[in-house]
């Protein structure tokens, strides 16, 4: 029986949990986190899930994503989950947190891991990832218009592949004098 904290709007725990597959809680939210390794040619490592997971089955994805289990933080999530999907193991101070995306139920907070991997070598859970590439920001757009992956929307994509390289999501930085 998998278990997951439950949190409130402003993401303080509630002190309650929920059970997977059960619904969330009317006013509640649990933790979900992605996590998107790029090498320094600048490509992103994306998973194919299995075909025989119940949701998103067979699509291409970002290179990690899942629950926070009850007891972890966000980035012990995002460290347990690179593990145990493609068996990564990655240092606190590796991941950076970009981006925190709130539905309904759901914070899913985005970390970007810059690191060269060779993707022919990674263990990879048999219950979740069936395969895994290097693809260019191109690609991943051309297998989410075809349908083959996660229909995310462009501009994420485009996010995510600016902020590899970037600190913080403005294009310039403010030359006004303090």
């Amino acid at each position: 029986m998998e278990l997951f904290d439950l949190y409130d709007r402003e993401r303080n725990k509630t002190g309650g949990t929920m059970e997977r597959g059960t619904p969330i809680p009317e006013g509640c939210y649990r933790m979900v986190v992605h996590v998107c390794i790029f090498n320094s040619d600048g490509k992103m490592l994306i998973q194919r899930r299995q075909p025989f997971k119940r949701s998103w089955s067979g699509m291409w994805d970002l290179t990690v994503g899942g629950s926070s289990v009850a007891g972890d933080t966000s980035f012990s999530a995002a460290i347990r989950e690179t593990s145990e999907e493609i068996g990564v193991t990655l240092a606190p101070d590796e991941l950076k947190r970009v981006l925190t995306i709130q539905t309904s139920g759901i914070f899913d907070d985005i970390y970007i891991v810059q690191k060269d991997l060779d993707e022919t070598v990674l263990t990879l859970q048999y219950e979740e990832v069936e395969q895994v590439k290097w693809a260019d920001i191109d690609e991943i757009k051309s297998l989410v218009k075809n349908g083959s992956f996660i229909p995310y929307h462009e501009s994420l994509i485009d996010l995510l592949f600016f902020m590899k390289d970037h600190d913080g999501a403005r294009t310039a930085q403010d030359k006004t004098e303090i």
